[in-house]
């Protein structure tokens, strides 16, 4: 099973939709989510941050991770932009196999 979740946070609605349509057109995910605002704090540059983001959630394949890392890090506003990848260990199967399908360049 090779696929996985990537996780990362965009300050504005409208950059995370332009990276979600970057992603579903160049075939390197199957599906983008970009939740509802959230409120994240963190230290940056000794200083203790609170700002609204938005969540998004990568649905791909591990053989994608490195592209989808490099359009985040292009794509992102942000110096050092959130991007952790999660395993996926198991699921529906046929929905596994639709990711695997609308991530593979002979579609």
């Amino acid at each position: 099973m090779d696929a996985i979740l990537v996780l990362t946070h965009y300050p504005n609605k409208q950059d995370a939709i332009a990276l979600s349509h970057a992603l579903i057109e160049q075939r390197l995910a199957a599906c983008v989510n970009i939740l509802s605002p959230c409120t994240s704090t963190y230290r940056w540059q000794d200083e203790i941050e609170s700002s609204e983001e938005f969540p998004v959630t990568i649905k791909t394949r591990l053989h994608h991770y490195a592209q989808v890392e490099q359009l985040i890090k292009m794509m992102h506003p942000y110096e050092l932009p959130e991007v952790i990848m999660i395993p996926i260990a198991g699921g529906l199967p046929a929905y596994l196999q639709w990711i695997v399908t609308e991530t593979s360049s002979s579609n």
